[in-house]
């Protein structure tokens, strides 16, 4: 994992290591169980107090990311020590399981098929629905899930696991640091896909080295985006001072930002730009995200043969 510590910002180096961090670790650039480097070896590499760091872990190790294993160092803590099957294995397990209960019990095949389809069409699912507290990032969290798949995408808070009739018919998916607070809710048996977000640290490469000299503009109506990108921009070498941050719910948002060499936003955020400005969206969902959402669609629309 790659970090970048800029000394010449307003923006603690505290700050800048603690967002890093947890944004690798929502994009899985670092996995549970993985080892980070020393405190001393990060202060020698950046140039930085070994207190500042020992102040980042311990800021994370408290907020449940880090865990300080004394004597052997720092790791990402593991989120359970049972992971839940990914969505698509754990389904193939339980068809597995009805089909040798079915062979055991003497039952044919066309019955079970039968019966299976029968259940299929009392009540099939027909919608994704993002159950995400976040008002601001579930629009744009949708958006990008409706630009890969058909089914229609609905997103609501916390308050819909306790809605047996809201979940009906839906597919429930979850941001990677809520699908676990989100399971917990949830009615037993009503299972959560857990959406990834994209690696922040591969999005940067292309456009480094940055230009200390470019006018950049930061675009969202997502507050977290704004703070986030500004950070990373800011740690990756962008002068602090040549970083337009601007928030979409505000008035007067979009002045200025012609004049900008380009206009780093999210991927919904960029839809409404004007069109003299350079857009580069950054979407939040990674790619394996997205085809594992398609691939769960395909299944559920695949009629039995």
């Amino acid at each position: 994992m790659r970090f970048w510590i800029s000394h010449a910002s307003e923006v603690p180096i505290r700050e800048q290591l603690t967002t890093q961090i947890v944004l690798a670790i929502l994009s899985e650039d670092l996995k549970p169980g993985t080892r980070l480097p020393s405190t001393r070896e990060l202060a020698r590499r950046f140039r930085i107090h070994a207190n500042t760091v020992s102040a980042a872990y311990k800021d994370l190790e408290k907020a449940g990311w880090l865990e300080l294993r004394q004597g052997s160092g720092v790791y990402i803590r593991e989120h359970s020590e049972q992971k839940p099957l990914l969505p698509e294995l754990g389904l193939d397990r339980l068809i597995a399981s009805v089909f040798r209960s079915a062979r055991q019990s003497g039952i044919p095949l066309t019955a079970v098929r039968r019966r299976l389809r029968h259940w299929l069409d009392l009540q099939p699912p027909d919608h994704f629905l993002l159950i995400e507290p976040d008002a601001e990032l579930a629009n744009i969290v949708v958006a990008e899930m409706q630009q890969a798949v058909t089914f229609p995408v609905m997103a609501l808070d916390l308050s819909v696991c306790n809605s047996p009739e809201l979940l009906q018919s839906a597919i429930p998916v979850a941001m990677p640091s809520k699908v676990a607070s989100v399971r917990a809710k949830l009615p037993e048996g009503v299972e959560c896909i857990g959406l990834r977000v994209r690696s922040v640290t591969d999005s940067l490469v292309p456009w480094m080295p940055a230009r200390r000299d470019a006018l950049v503009a930061v675009v969202s109506g997502w507050p977290d985006f704004l703070k986030r990108a500004r950070t990373m921009l800011v740690a990756a070498g962008f002068d602090s001072d040549g970083l337009l941050v601007r928030d979409m719910r505000e008035d007067g948002w979009d002045k200025g930002l012609g004049q900008s060499a380009a206009v780093i936003c999210d991927s919904l955020s960029a839809t409404r730009l004007p069109k003299a400005c350079r857009a580069i969206p950054f979407p939040l969902l990674a790619e394996a995200s997205l085809t594992e959402l398609r691939r769960y669609e395909a299944f559920i629309t695949q009629p039995f043969s």
